[in-house]
């Protein structure tokens, strides 16, 4: 039998040791750069063409999506018409797509205190439905706090802490959204000031390209965003001879089409535990005149060239 030495024990754990430190070797390279984004249709895109629920659904997965967002405006319409929600969730399981986040309008920010009691409720009964359909995201904006300025960021945070809570009991997590155009909420700084005042885990903020450009938000405060504080992301862009202080919903344009950074922007999302949903929201006439189908799949080829 070989003797082995102290020494040559120390060596080898040495070695073991300092092995365990190094980083990925270039074989591992490949499952470290693993996808990070995945691709979503938020329904604003072919909203104008007023196809409702389950046609938007199929337009979306027939176009190569794996994700959607779907406005609960078209949810409640569809539910009007004699829709439930057990037949939208089987539609969706057949067609293999996942509602990925919400768009919703309750006013759970105001100041007054019956309106956002009102905010409250609604917020839950929409939560609840959402969850139905296997959709686990929705989307909180500054609904109600758009117009005047002033709005105090302590009470913000403690009004978004109560819809989390919310969340938390329905499993539906609301995403404090930035509004490029309202008077409260309209830069990163505010969100995210907002979100950590909250103090809840399960805080998450939505942004877009084109609020970004609105609010005048610079793109290099985006690192200060948190790992995994985003899960869906709106993608469009624009052209800047629009001023930030003109620019309008209807001037988004496909991604890629004008002068946005996206790339630059889509670097510093920072995905770690799982992909960032990127989704395509436009609110263009031209585009709503055009075939859905054909709109929605230029769009997705127009991500996938800026990822």
């Amino acid at each position: 039998m070989t003797k082995i030495s102290r020494r040559d024990l120390l060596f080898a754990s040495g070695t073991a040791a300092g092995a365990a430190l190094l980083p990925f070797s270039a074989s591992a390279t490949p499952s470290a750069k693993a996808q990070k984004f995945e691709f979503s249709l938020n329904m604003s895109t072919i909203m104008g063409q007023k196809l409702g629920l389950i046609k938007e659904l199929e337009v979306a997965s027939a176009a190569g999506y794996q994700h959607c967002e779907i406005w609960i405006p078209t949810l409640e319409a569809y539910l009007k018409s004699g829709g439930t929600l057990l037949e939208a969730k089987k539609r969706i399981d057949d067609l293999g797509i996942k509602i990925q986040n919400a768009i919703g309008f309750a006013q759970w920010i105001v100041d007054d205190e019956a309106t956002r009691r009102q905010g409250l409720e609604q917020m839950k009964r929409e939560m609840d439905m959402l969850a139905q359909l296997g959709c686990f995201r929705t989307a909180a904006p500054p609904m109600g706090a758009t117009k005047e300025a002033g709005l105090d960021l302590r009470r913000a945070a403690e009004r978004y802490r109560a819809i989390l809570d919310i969340g938390v009991s329905t499993g539906v997590t609301p995403q404090l959204e930035m509004w490029g155009h309202s008077k409260n909420l309209n830069r990163v700084a505010d969100v995210l000031f907002v979100a950590a005042e909250a103090g809840q885990p399960n805080a998450k903020l939505l942004l877009d390209v084109f609020h970004l450009y609105k609010g005048e938000s610079s793109i290099d405060c985006l690192h200060l965003v948190g790992e995994n504080s985003i899960e869906v992301f709106h993608v469009n862009d624009y052209v800047t001879t629009i001023k930030p202080t003109s620019i309008t919903d209807g001037d988004r344009i496909y991604a890629g089409d004008g002068e946005a950074p996206i790339k630059e922007i889509i670097k510093r999302l920072k995905p770690t535990e799982k992909p960032v949903i990127l989704s395509l929201e436009l609110f263009n006439k031209e585009l709503w005149a055009q075939d859905p189908l054909k709109v929605a799949k230029t769009g997705l080829e127009k991500m996938k060239k800026m990822v």
